[in-house]
């Protein structure tokens, strides 16, 4: 605790403003025990950027954090591209003090004689992403922590291409940060290097939306939409891009129309949570909707609820999602006759390995990487011979086509809709739709199990839950044998069996994941952006026919909970 005190009393320097120095000093003399979760550790400029709770101290974001990660990639943009007049474009989300930390980071970058685009309102991230091409910026950075709650906020950092940063750009800027000290950040700015951008990108991105989420489908008019922002940035972008695209049965859930970083009408503004959809979905059955979609408060993530066989409101999950999207998207460009075999589409090694049967009954390669977008965007980078169809990760994220390379809800918001329509003016549903490729392929029932463990302590657990899995791995799950165990933490895959070793052609993570003879899948990997430990269980089993659907889920989701029950958790 006393080096933790001494941490703190640094803070209390000439460096630090005024308010800052009286928030800590407080802390000290209140002996708060936030004081050591505030100091135990700097907060981690990672791999894509930062994320965390606001407030004073090196394991918060504020104004010294934020500084010091600009200033780092300020460093480091200077170095890599020695010559040029750099340009950086800059978003921000609705949550409570984006705004003045996206002028914040634009002044320290013109403290460092790089030019600024920022919007002048709140925006989607994918805009962003759009933007950072569209503007032939250097880099990108976006103010938000996406959807976790009030009190967080975060910087993500965004490179040439559009896409998160990956290596060597993420080492080095990393590299950067982690050198400076406090007093080395130039708060000294100069305003004639920040101008303010809106109108001109947005029109810009939405004809890029409609371009690649549209198709020639009927019944456009025809469907009902129910859309929730979540109190987020979504409401900028989302009922034009509809309307411009031909749908004028949209039904925007007004209580939460309005940009609010507090998320009141919700426990979390995260659209993978039921609750945060059931005001949505309770306006979709009075007005008799045809689906809901329901956006996170940075717009990348989306939510969808669809009728089910009964004519009930169904949440589907990311997996479930993403299989339809990539399904159709294929189906589409097979129709226009644009298959020959150097497209591709995009997952990662925790999603649902439907999307793979499905590509591969097309002859379409699916590139698995790492969970997160910025692996994806990468794959589009590193193979420039192949097109891009779309991808997308369980966790309720999709990208149709490479204009944004992060994961977009406007688009798959625009490419949702055309799936319900054209589904629905055929005589079918989104749900059929679904039930079809498990027919045609395996009914595959995935599961998402996140414990929450905060502060040291939980860091801790955490580390130690993973040790266990390694030196202890499972040698059968619910009773089917274990054929391989993945690695990726030492790039390891061991075919538990026959004791043979391969290599794994994937960057490293910390990241387990068992398979079995039968097909089941469970992977664990602790959250890169929250203190949680996450357990993915992945089932699956033939369905002959769509009659069959309740019976084989049932069996499914019996699986599912008995593998729960041996993982403890």
């Amino acid at each position: 605790m006393e080096e933790i005190l001494q941490k703190a009393k640094l803070w209390l320097s000439s460096t630090f403003d005024g308010e800052t120095r009286n928030e800590v000093q407080n802390l000290i003399d209140s002996k708060s025990e936030d004081l050591a979760d505030r100091f135990y550790k700097d907060a981690e400029f990672g791999t894509g950027g930062m994320r965390g709770v606001m407030g004073a101290g090196t394991n918060r974001i504020n104004k010294y954090t934020l500084g010091k990660a600009t200033q780092g990639l300020s460093n480091y943009l200077q170095k890599a591209y020695p010559n040029d007049d750099l340009k950086v474009a800059i978003a921000y989300d609705c949550r409570h003090n984006s705004k003045e930390f996206a002028k914040l980071v634009a002044e320290i970058l013109s403290a460092n004689n790089i030019k600024s685009y920022v919007f002048e309102d709140l925006r989607p991230t994918p805009e962003l992403s759009f933007c950072v091409n569209h503007l032939n910026c250097h880099a990108g950075i976006v103010l938000t922590a996406s959807h976790n709650p009030p009190e967080y906020n975060g910087y993500k950092v965004y490179w040439t291409d559009g896409g998160q940063i990956v290596p060597p750009q993420d080492k080095g800027i990393i590299s950067e940060v982690n050198s400076l000290e406090y007093s080395e950040i130039n708060f000294d700015k100069n305003e004639a290097l920040i101008s303010y951008i809106g109108e001109e990108v947005d029109e810009a991105f939405w004809d890029a939306s409609i371009r690649n989420g549209t198709f020639d489908v009927k019944g456009r008019e025809d469907l009902k939409i129910v859309f929730t922002s979540l109190h987020g940035t979504s409401i900028k972008l989302i009922p034009e891009v509809l309307k411009r695209a031909g749908y004028t049965n949209i039904h925007v859930v007004e209580e939460q129309a309005e940009p609010n970083g507090d998320f009141p009408t919700v426990k979390s503004p995260n659209p993978e949570e039921p609750e945060a959809l059931e005001m949505a979905t309770n306006y979709a059955n009075k007005l008799n909707a045809d689906i809901v979609i329901g956006t996170d408060p940075d717009s990348d993530r989306l939510g969808i609820a669809i009728r089910d066989l009964n004519g009930n409101m169904k949440l589907l999950n990311g997996n479930q999602t993403m299989s339809v999207m990539t399904d159709f998207l294929i189906k589409q460009w097979k129709k226009q006759g644009k298959l020959n075999g150097k497209q591709f589409v995009g997952s990662t090694i925790v999603s649902t390995n439907l999307v793979n049967d499905i590509a591969a009954s097309y002859n379409v390669e699916t590139k698995v990487g790492l969970t997160g977008f910025k692996w994806i965007a990468k794959m589009i980078k590193d193979h420039p011979e192949q097109e891009f169809i779309g991808g997308g990760e369980e966790s309720f994220g999709f990208m149709v086509g490479d204009f944004v390379r992060d994961k977009d809800a406007v688009t798959s918001t625009l490419l949702a809709c055309e799936i319900a329509a054209d589904a629905k003016s055929n005589g079918s549903s989104f749900y059929k739709e679904l039930l079809n490729i498990y027919v045609n392929n395996r009914f595959y029932k995935e599961h998402l199990v996140a414990l929450v463990k905060k502060g040291m302590d939980g860091a801790a657990e955490i580390k130690q839950m993973l040790v266990d899995l390694r030196n202890n791995p499972m040698t059968e799950i619910d009773g089917e044998k274990v054929t391989f165990v993945n690695d990726y933490k030492s790039s390891i895959r061991k075919n538990i069996l026959t004791g043979e070793e391969s290599e794994i052609n994937i960057p490293k993570s910390n990241v387990l994941i068992y398979e079995t003879e039968k097909g089941t899948k469970v992977a664990c990997r602790p959250s890169g952006t929250e203190p949680k430990i996450k357990f993915y269980i992945s089932v699956q089993d033939d369905l002959a026919n769509i009659d069959s659907t309740d019976k084989v889920e049932q069996l499914l989701d019996e699986r599912i909970s008995r593998i729960k029950k041996q993982l403890g958790v």
